[in-house]
């Protein structure tokens, strides 16, 4: 197509929304991207388009689009569509082949021709990024009829996705907090994860969190007295002694009986144990490679039996795994190594990365001594039919949890105990796990602090545990949502002292306080911030405070605009107002209905149902409309009694807050739940206009909503004065 083949896309811009935003609950990428003279050429006019994408991307017929049907975007794609439409489906398939399944996207027009913004949520910044430019590549490439590497483009996305986001484990955690509504901030680049906000968070580390006792984990490395505890209160360990020689452990294993375990003191992921040992020289060999493993060596009694890896979250088992040995059988044509590609490696359950429940086998220190005990290296051509055993351990990914002798459970609960770990992987060597240990001379061989949860989650057979949701509800008990009481307040006016006077009224419960605004940031009246920072980045300092019990948070039209809302949700949303003529060229936010999905988004972010209330301005008509999109109960208030908006919620049993005859009233339907005498305000009296008798009402709607005593804002309407406000 010559007529095609100097057009271009370019990608003017990418901006990085970090939270609740105008398009979703969820961090978005937001791309300026100039289409040039495709403008003049949506699908349907280039032809072989439509053929070429599907022969591309076939699992396209899954986008469901604006027919909300199978194959609903094919349909547009074929009917017609504009560039940048089809590049926000590229970005989320490419993405969704690379392990991110799902997500939002959005094309929209900008207020020059040509220009779109294409929206599309992003589990990370960097993924995202990367993919929106690949899917402009491909979609360049489709347009001119040429060749694309996709392949490699999902592959390097993998890479990424591997290299930056949660591991498996810690995701598993952070996906059973999402399900009870509990948030979390990452906190670093790697796995350290907060749950929960300010005082009421808690903090976890792959498989560790902040309750595991930095005692508990040191005397889970130290294997021998791990050993000498469990035994203590009479849970079955094998028999072994610390060596502290070659010669000693020679002379211990002859003690013990063969065969017996060589293994470092204080290891861990199996590196350099030596199992089934039986001879001088295999003890010798096992002995200089675990001994540069830890700081001591043990030698113990080889229990007969498989591996088990079994997880204890509290006081509860909640996932076992059993291991199998790894075999190949000889066909009398290729050697080991080979027979291990051909017969081990090429299981797509093995892998290299934590998405893949099996390791790939490589010949280490272990699997040579393996083979050497019967006769082989790994060049070895094997005799037909002959089995040789490659791995004796390392394959502990088969779910055996419904089988589980309830003894068992209980020893290894008390194993995880009298270490200390409120969450462990026991390590236990049986011949059938459904029966006592007693009966069968199993043991427990160790006791693991942060141990992996990948086995539970994603077995190589068997059924999946629910292991995350085990830990949310060890760290977050009795229906616990880590949430603090969190008031966001958003409007174009008096915003900035409703949220001074929210925070004074907190305060006055006795509080820790956290105030955000537009002025600065403030702990407990203490100022900490005035400018710097985005607005963005000074509520969400507010939500890492461990001393935190209750947040004030003042956003912006522009502060959402550009970053997004701080918090996931709040108890109390507040919108003060609107004013029309405030508008955003530059972000094309240019109509009415554009500012109201702009500040919407405070109502949006309310706890939905009965947890949350937002609170709007009954004098405003684009506020009261936003009352029909809450999720959760709505409250007005004006100083207007005979306010329209008043009188229908009060019909509907809903409340109000209101003034008459220099009174504060709160209404629950049209009955009075309270009144407050304003004749001792100071702040209120000294405004001859009264106007701030609204931002007041504001403040007392959020302090009612949130659940302060009636005396508490009765002090504070009192009490209040803008030279005491912080922030």
């Amino acid at each position: 197509m010559p007529q095609l083949l100097d057009k271009t896309i370019n990608i003017l811009d990418i901006k990085y929304i970090r939270g609740p935003n105008m398009w979703c609950w969820v961090e978005v990428l937001e791309a300026l991207v100039d289409i040039g003279e495709l403008e003049e050429y949506p699908s349907d006019k280039i032809p072989g388009f439509y053929e070429r994408l599907v022969s591309k991307l076939p699992s396209l017929v899954e986008h469901r689009c604006s027919y909300e049907e199978r194959g609903g975007f094919l349909k547009r794609v074929e009917e017609g569509t504009w560039p940048v439409h089809i590049m926000e489906h590229l970005t989320l398939e490419l993405q969704g082949l690379a392990g991110f399944a799902g997500g939002f996207g959005r094309a929209r027009e900008s207020t020059t021709s040509g220009i779109y913004k294409l929206i599309v949520a992003t589990p990370h910044e960097e993924v995202t990024k990367q993919a929106i430019y690949y899917a402009r590549d491909l979609l360049l490439a489709l347009i001119q009829d040429r060749p694309y590497d996709v392949d490699a483009n999902i592959e390097h996305l993998k890479e990424m996705i591997d290299d930056l986001c949660l591991g498996p484990s810690t995701a598993c955690i952070v996906n059973g907090a999402k399900e009870k509504l509990i948030p979390f901030i990452r906190l670093s680049n790697g796995n350290l994860v907060q749950l929960g906000y300010g005082a009421r968070q808690k903090r976890i580390w792959t498989a560790e969190t902040n309750q595991t006792s930095a005692i508990a984990e040191t005397i889970s490395r130290d294997k021998n007295l791990t050993k000498s505890l469990l035994a203590s209160v009479g849970v079955p360990i094998p028999y072994g002694e610390l060596v502290k020689d070659v010669e000693h452990a020679w002379q211990v294993a002859q003690e013990i009986g063969f065969p017996v375990v060589v293994k470092p003191q204080d290891g861990n992921h199996g590196r350099g144990v030596f199992t089934n040992l039986r001879t001088k020289e295999e003890i010798y060999a096992a002995y200089e490679v675990a001994r540069h493993e830890g700081s001591g060596v043990l030698v113990e009694k080889f229990i007969q039996g498989d591996e088990h890896r079994l997880l204890v979250v509290g006081d509860h088992l909640v996932a076992a795994a059993k291991g199998e040995e790894c075999k190949v059988i000889g066909d009398g044509k290729h050697t080991v190594l080979e027979l291990i590609e051909l017969q081990i490696n090429s299981d797509p359950r093995r892998g290299p990365t934590e998405d893949y429940p099996l390791n790939q086998v490589r010949i280490d220190s272990i699997a040579e001594l393996e083979l050497k005990s019967q006769g082989y290296v790994s060049d070895s051509i094997v005799a037909l039919g002959k089995s040789v055993l490659i791995q004796r351990n390392g394959n502990v990914a088969f779910d055996v949890t419904d089988i589980v002798h309830p003894s068992v459970a209980k020893k290894v609960v008390l194993a995880a105990k009298v270490v200390g770990l409120d969450i462990a992987g026991v390590d236990l060597v049986a011949m059938d796990i459904s029966k006592p240990l007693e009966e069968q001379e199993a043991a427990i061989v160790e006791v693991n602090a942060g141990p992996g949860l990948l086995m539970h989650i994603k077995p190589a057979k068997g059924n999946a545990q629910p292991v995350g949701q085990a830990i949310i509800k060890h760290l977050f008990p009795m229906q616990q949502s880590g949430r603090i009481p969190i008031i966001g307040v958003c409007g174009s006016k008096d915003s900035t002292l409703v949220s001074q006077i929210c925070a004074y009224f907190l305060k006055l419960n006795n509080f820790y306080v956290a105030l955000s605004t537009q002025q600065g940031l403030s702990f407990n009246q203490r100022p900490v911030e005035k400018n710097g920072s985005s607005e963005w980045e000074r509520g969400r300092r507010t939500l890492l405070n461990p001393l935190v019990e209750a947040a004030v948070i003042e956003t912006t039209a522009k502060g959402v605009l550009m970053e997004g809302v701080p918090y996931d949700l709040c108890a109390v949303g507040v919108v003060t107002g609107i004013d029309k003529t405030i508008l955003f060229p530059d972000q094309s936010i240019v109509e009415e209905k554009q500012l109201f999905s702009l500040y919407r988004t405070q109502v949006d972010v309310v706890i939905p149902e009965a947890d949350g209330v937002a609170v709007l301005n009954a004098d405003d008509a684009l506020v009261v409309e936003m009352a029909d999109i809450s999720p959760a109960e709505v409250m007005f208030y004006s100083p207007d009694p005979s306010n329209a908006a008043l009188t229908d919620l009060a019909n509907k049993g809903g409340r109000s807050i209101t003034l008459s005859d220099h009174k504060i009233i709160l209404r629950q339907g049209f009955h009075l739940a309270y009144s407050f005498s304003i004749d001792e305000s100071h702040f209120l009296n000294q405004d001859q206009k009264l106007a701030h008798v609204s931002p007041m009402l504001a403040a007392v709607g959020a302090a009612w909503a949130v659940g302060l005593p009636y005396e508490i804002i009765e002090t504070g309407i009192a009490t209040f004065l803008p030279e005491e406000a912080i922030a």
